[in-house]
């Protein structure tokens, strides 16, 4: 499974942007899929994570409201819509695969395969 992000820039607080993660090689039914976001000096965190079917999302609560995680089946891509972003936002945006599992979870650890990430940064 190889995963390869797109979608990052440079926007103003206020503006959105929709981040695409694009999955090759097997599609596992069962595994989910989420975005994290790494700023300089801290640590990588979770933002959002969708079950491959679909049936199940998660956010972390700062981004609730505002980015939506959805994904193409048919097109093996996962997305992030992202809406007035903040400047807190700016940070590398990775999607990543928990392949075979059957729940979402926050721990960057799980997730086994990374994209190589796409820069977001957001000016106030």
């Amino acid at each position: 499974v190889q995963l390869q992000a797109f979608g990052g820039g440079l926007v103003r607080a206020g503006d959105s942007l929709r981040l695409s993660c694009q999955v090759s090689g097997r599609a596992f039914s069962r595994s989910v899929m989420a975005w994290f976001r790494q700023a300089p000096g801290q640590e990588r965190e979770f933002v959002a994570g969708i079950r491959w079917n679909g049936d199940a999302t998660l956010y972390r609560d700062s981004v609730k409201g505002r980015f939506t995680i959805s994904r193409d089946s048919a097109e093996n891509t996962v997305y992030l819509q992202m809406n007035n972003l903040k400047p807190e936002d700016t940070a590398v945006y990775y999607c990543a695969a928990d392949l075979a599992a059957r729940f979402i979870t926050r721990t960057v650890c799980a997730y086994t395969q990374w994209g190589q990430g796409t820069q977001v940064t957001v000016s106030s």
